[in-house]
Order: structure tokens, then sequence, then C-alpha cells
């Protein structure tokens, strides 16, 4: 029997939630709380599901058009309905791992961030630092401290999705990132200690964005916080945007 006769091979609901289930176990001998563990895990699902939903849709263009307007016509609407169906899927999914109300005032709330929230947020916010400069030997508590109050201007989906918002912001603004690092950052004549030293985290990328898209809840969560002003303004100064 060759391939394209034989069946596709699928994984069955009981498999999935035993790979799911085994994977919560694993990361919890790793230390990893299981509300953690099992809220990755979901953002993992959700993900997977809102890609194939943009997979499907990207089906829709390419309809068979030498089999006639009704088949073309019959395709887009399947294949718009299948994706609409993943983007409902992807929602509950996310909805899900977030485990937070999808009303508006939800939405909009800045829970306490969690120690997951920041570990996600550090994973993405490194490989972009060090794409514009080289490591530092700035304090890595710092890390942590600057990060909680990065993603507290934030509601829990926004601090699902803000790997993606920070890799779009250090696409649109990388010559003027790459200019500030080699200006300011590690290799410069700038010191690691003073009024730009922050330009030697990597969670300066994230205060950046933050500058931009919330600049007054960063101001806020930067006093609760009780980081020293002096980083924000000197980082704002650098970047040109007023503190």
């Amino acid at each position: 029997m060759n391939a394209a006769g034989e069946r596709r091979q699928q994984l069955d609901a009981a498999s999935v939630l035993n790979a799911k289930r085994t994977l919560v176990q694993l990361l919890g001998r790793a230390g990893v709380y299981a509300g953690d563990a099992e809220e990755l895990v979901g953002l993992v699902e959700a993900g997977a599901l809102s890609l194939a939903g943009d997979e499907v849709a990207g089906v829709a263009r390419d309809a068979p058009a030498e089999k006639g307007a009704l088949y073309e016509s019959g395709w887009l609407d399947g294949a718009r309905a299948a994706a609409d169906r993943l983007g409902d899927l992807a929602e509950r999914a996310l909805r899900d791992a977030v485990a937070r109300d999808t009303s508006a005032v939800a939405q909009d709330a800045r829970p306490p961030v969690g120690r997951m929230e920041v570990e996600r947020a550090k994973v993405a916010v490194v490989p972009l630092y060090l794409s514009f400069t080289a490591p530092s030997d700035l304090d890595p508590e710092v890390t942590d401290q600057v990060l909680t109050a990065v993603l507290g201007t934030m509601g829990s989906r926004q601090r699902a999705g803000y790997a993606g918002s920070l890799t779009e912001f250090a696409a649109e603004h990388h010559r003027r990132l790459e200019k500030l690092y080699a200006t300011y950052g590690p290799g410069s004549s700038v010191a690691v200690h003073g009024r730009y030293s922050l330009i030697h985290s990597p969670t300066s990328v994230a205060v950046l964005e933050r500058l931009g898209a919330a600049p007054s809840a960063l101001r806020e969560e930067w006093d609760a916080a009780e980081l020293p002003p002096a980083w924000l303004e000197g980082l704002a100064t650098a970047w040109g945007s007023p503190a």
C-alpha cells in the first residue's frame, strides 16, 4: 500500500490529553508549578490553533478556478468556515490558558504579574537584545524587577502575546536600536553604572517598547516597584522620548 492510500496518522483525544498531562508532570519534577505548566501548554495549544486557522485561511486564496465559479464559491465558503471555527477554538484555548474572565473590564485589568509571565518575557527579550549588542554584567535580579514592572502595564492577554509585540517593535526600530546600543550599550564608552545602566540590560528592549505603547502606566509601575527613576529617564533620553 502506498502512502497516498494509507490512513492519516492522527492523535485521538485521550492521547492528546495524556501527552499534556505527561508534560505537566515532567515540568513539575523540574520545579515548575502545575498552574504555570498548564498555562504554558494552554498557550502552545492556543497558538497552534491560531496558526492552523491562518493556514486554512490561506487555502481560501488557492481555490481552483478551473473547476468553475460554483465550485470556487463552495471552496471559499468552506475554507472560511473552517478558519472561523479554528479561530473560535483558539480564542477559547487562550481564555482557558490565562484563566481570566473575557468581559471588557477583565481584559483591560492588570492582574498581579506571575513568575511564568516573567520567564516568558525573559525568553522573548534576551535574544532580541543580543541581536543588537553583547551580553552585559548587570545584576540578573534587575531583569526580574524591571520585567515585572513592564508586564504590570498589561492585561493577561497582552502578556500572553508580548513576545510578538516585542518582535514587531524590534523589527520596526531595528536601525534605531542598533545605534542606541552602539552608542550607550556594552562595548561603548558608557559605564554599566549610571543613568544609562538599563541599556546594558536585555530588559531595555521591553522598556523602550512600553515607553512608546504605555508611558503613563510604565511610570506608575516603575514607581510602585521603587526602581531607580534615573534608569528610566536615562533610557528615555537616549531614545529621544520624554521620561
